[in-house]
Parts: C-alpha cells; sequence; structure tokens
C-alpha cells in the first residue's frame, strides 16, 4: 500500500463496533453484581482461604473440582464460563479473560501473572469485530509465572511452558515450550518420585 492510501484508510472506527448478542451469557446486572463480589470478598479473602474463593466462583457458575486453589489475586472475567478440575491452581495475578470458555485440567499449575485470552478482534474490518476462542489447557499442565496464551488455543496434557512465553499454537502433551512465540524445547522427563 501506498503512503497516500495508507493516509486516506480507515483501519479501526470504533464507533462501529457493537459487541455479539448475549456473549456474556448473564445479563449487565449479574456481571456487575460479580465485578463487586470480585473486587470485595473474593480479592480481599485471606490467601489461606481457598474454599471461601471455591464456593464464591461456584456461586457465579464456575464448574470448580475439589481442592482447587485458586489465589486471591486472580481476576477471572466470567465465572460462569470457567472449568478447572480437581487439585488445579491459579497464582496471585493471573486474569482469566475468558469471553469464551476457559477449561483447566487436573492437577494444572498456573503461575503468577499468566494471561488467559479468550477473545480477540477482527483487525481486517474497521468495525473492530469481537472473536471469541475458547481455551482447553490440558492435565498435569504447568504455565510457569508470565505466560501469555492465545485465544482459540490446546495446550496438550503434561506440556510445561517457559516464564514469560507467548502461546500462539497449540501445544503437543509432554513437552517443554518456551520462548516468544512458544517453540518446543524437550521433552517432558517422567520422574519416578510420587512423594
Amino acid at each position: 500500500m501506498l503512503d497516500d492510501d495508507v493516509k486516506k484508510a480507515v483501519f479501526q472506527m470504533p464507533e462501529a463496533f457493537s459487541p455479539p448478542a448475549g456473549y456474556r451469557e448473564r445479563p449487565g446486572w449479574y456481571c456487575l453484581m460479580w465485578l463487586i463480589v470480585q473486587h470485595t470478598l473474593f480479592a480481599w479473602s485471606p490467601w489461606f482461604m481457598f474454599a471461601w474463593r471455591r464456593w464464591l466462583l461456584r456461586c457465579f457458575g464456575a464448574r470448580i473440582g475439589k481442592q482447587v486453589e485458586v489465589r486471591p489475586g486472580v481476576v477471572v472475567k466470567f465465572p460462569w464460563k470457567l472449568v478447572m478440575d480437581d487439585f488445579s491452581s491459579m497464582a496471585d495475578r493471573v486474569t482469566v479473560y475468558n469471553l469464551d470458555w476457559i477449561k483447566v485440567g487436573s492437577r494444572t499449575v498456573i503461575s503468577q501473572d499468566t494471561y488467559l485470552c479468550a477473545g480477540t478482534h477482527d483487525y481486517t474490518r474497521p468495525s473492530f469485530q469481537l472473536l471469541l476462542r475458547p481455551i482447553t489447557i490440558g492435565s498435569e499442565v504447568w504455565l510457569a509465572a508470565g505466560v501469555f496464551v492465545h485465544p482459540g488455543i490446546c495446550v496438550g496434557n503434561g506440556v510445561v511452558v517457559g516464564a514469560r512465553s507467548v502461546v500462539t499454537k497449540n501445544l503437543e502433551p509432554g513437552k517443554i515450550y518456551a520462548g516468544m512465540p512458544a517453540k518446543e524445547i524437550g521433552l517432558r522427563q517422567m520422574s519416578a518420585d510420587v512423594t
């Protein structure tokens, strides 16, 4: 595209944006109620009150397994679009931007500052249309500190993703990934030690 064409082009028109009908799956007042609960009763709870935070998430429709540990600094956009299986955990400052479903398998650890992003925009259209893409994270996965997971990603069972990595493609089970974008750097070795 020539410079003059670029100057005349209309790339984005935020005023033309409108979200897909019903994407929240709950009325606005319900979303506001969750926002208030999350920033008070949830966020102000002491770190060890995992059962309390599990209960709050379940009250708003999350499907939370047994002994799941969600720290008080976790931010969840829509709890009714969150599934966490048994013994999984999310550390402080994890963002669950679940405009679409985010499902986390059992015994998975999501470390601090990780961002799970299940929505984006179509930058090829001036209306900047919202695109909803679910994320599935398998069992026995470790997302190390500061990982960013793009919309529509599937992370296989047993995967390790190194700190500050950006996941832009589906990850195969039992492998180690790192980098921006995340690339395979090895196989996860099994230990005989289960203590």
